[in-house]
């Protein structure tokens, strides 16, 4: 395990705009510098090997992308590597390369190389991008998470496994099993570092870690470096060096940013008619039960939907990724966990049917579209009880596509990326709402319930009285409700030691039966 780096925050951090070519670290040699910018870097350039680079040829693979010019020469010098980069910019390729050429043949149950991540689907599709490449280097990859068996895991690592890529729980379970162990581990790859911290996994992480006896090389990938993460960099790295894909406005216009306001009631028309397009569509909602009451209504409005979320058995998760990525299916419905691990080429268009509940998640979520240069709208859906918590994603995230009302059947719903909406900073939308529930972005908004503050606010509950004040009856005054009842019946009078009253057929009227003279109170006598 590398030691403790508190100074690590002093590391030197290098920032890219578009395919400008790195400024080298103070702390690396000027040997390793990475190429001039004069000319476009290549991957036989930055290091990696002949085969490698004729594998990539083969893909149709030619110049590598920013990120990857940034960081492959660092992680193939040996050095600890900390890249903050958005998704769908080439981080995979900027680690696995490096990854597959600075891995051997590893003992059975001794991997030399761990890929941490957060979801099985992404475990899955790192594999299936790196194994090519790595058949090439006769080093064996595979993919370790939940949902399918554990006995052949534990198989396939008991034969021999030279990178595992893994979901932290799964991880663990065979590391407890002893069908897997760290000591050999030279290198570790953290993807997705942040989602991993929101889905909880950083205990999962760093039990994993705390296993390995060894120096090694730790790799972090995030799209944030804060908070969970910043604490794995200072507690795991060893004088890191610091990585940052800025990217250029000419990457930001690939993507174009659509609020559409609609009524409860139609958003699934208007849903519909979006998806209905040649495009391929992924709609995001909040829960499972949403997911497939989504995918549901889609089919009886003539659109063919395959569902992906958490509750779903990993063959099923499967088959609706792999019809979506293939093309089978043009229309994927999916929940945020379920959705980190999508990464599909060619997503054309992206509905927030459900908003996501911070900006953190929008960006995730619009990132499955636009990826690696090409273009894709991102489309939110907001009913009237939604309007102020989608302002402050669009003023945190800087948009300024104003909110427009459209109803289904709208021509503007069929060309999206061809309609330009007005820009306002952040202000009211463009249209009343039929049923007046639009209001302006400064002014109060609907009431969300009767325990939400005026204006709606998602998690701001107003406080609570749990009496009236000055112990007074919360129904002070006369109570009509009774005045028409009559007088009140009065007891009947009973003689000392004769009991209750009999009532009609129960035969008590013994004074043995009475319960205060034999002290009896609260239970039957016999």
């Amino acid at each position: 395990m590398t030691s403790k780096n508190e100074d690590s925050a002093a590391a030197s951090r290098i920032a890219v705009e578009g395919a400008i070519a790195p400024t080298p670290s103070t702390n690396m040699p000027s040997t390793d510098a990475a190429p001039s910018t004069n000319a476009a870097p290549s991957f036989f350039s930055l290091g990696v090997s002949p085969k490698l680079c004729a594998a990539l040829g083969r893909g149709g693979i030619k110049e590598p992308f920013p990120v990857q010019v940034l960081t492959i020469p660092d992680v193939l010098a040996g050095r600890d590597v900390c890249g903050k980069a958005r998704t769908g910019s080439g981080k995979t390729l900027a680690f696995g390369l490096p990854l597959i050429d600075r891995t051997a043949r590893s003992a059975p149950r001794l991997p030399q190389s761990v890929v941490l991540v957060p979801t099985r689907e992404l475990a899955s599709q790192v594999v299936a991008a790196l194994a090519p490449l790595a058949a090439y280097r006769n080093v064996r990859i595979t993919a370790i998470y939940g949902g399918v068996s554990l006995n052949r895991q534990a198989q396939i690592l008991r034969a021999g496994v030279d990178i595992v890529v893994a979901t932290p729980g799964r991880l663990n379970d065979l590391l407890q099993r002893s069908d897997c162990r760290m000591d050999d581990v030279r290198m570790v790859v953290l993807d997705e570092a942040d989602q991993m911290a929101d889905l909880g996994f950083m205990p999962q992480v760093e039990r994993i870690l705390s296993r390995i006896p060894n120096e090694h090389q730790t790799l972090l990938f995030s799209a944030t470096l804060d908070g969970a993460v910043d604490q794995l960099v200072k507690r795991h790295q060893t004088n890191p060096v610091f990585h940052e894909f800025v990217s250029t406005e000419e990457d930001e216009v690939t993507m174009t940013h659509r609020f559409i306001g609609v009524a409860d009631d139609e958003k699934v028309a208007v849903a519909a008619d979006i998806a209905a397009g040649p495009g391929r569509t992924l709609i995001f909602v909040s829960t499972q039960r949403g997911a497939e009451r989504l995918s549901r209504q889609l089919d009886l409005k003539g659109v063919a939907a395959g569902v992906i979320h958490g509750g779903l058995s990993q063959p099923k998760r499967e088959r609706a990724l792999h019809a979506f990525a293939s093309g089978s299916s043009s229309v994927l419905v999916a929940t945020n966990v379920a959705a980190r691990g999508i990464h599909v080429d060619g997503v054309d268009i992206v509905i927030h049917h459900d908003p996501p509940e911070d900006t953190k998640t929008y960006l995730h979520r619009s990132g499955r579209t636009a990826r690696a240069g090409a273009s894709g709208v991102v489309v939110t859906l907001v009913s009237p009880m939604q309007v102020r918590d989608v302002n402050i994603i669009r003023r945190e995230a800087g948009l300024h596509e104003a909110v427009v009302t459209m109803s289904p059947g709208d021509p503007r719903l069929g060309d999206l990326e061809g309609w330009v909406p007005p820009n306002e900073e952040f202000g009211p939308v463009t249209q009343q709402h039929s049923g007046g529930g639009w209001r302006s972005a400064g002014g109060p908004g609907p009431r969300r319930d009767n325990r939400g503050p005026q204006g709606g606010g998602f998690g701001r509950p107003r406080p609570r009285s749990f009496g009236p004040p000055n112990g007074q009856r919360r129904d002070a005054g006369p109570r009509e409700e009774f005045q028409d009842r009559g007088p009140r019946r009065e007891r009947p009078a009973v003689a000392p030691g004769q009991g209750r009253p009999a009532r009609p057929g129960d035969g008590r009227n013994h004074p043995e039966h009475s319960r205060r003279d034999q002290g009896n109170w609260g239970r039957r006598s016999e």
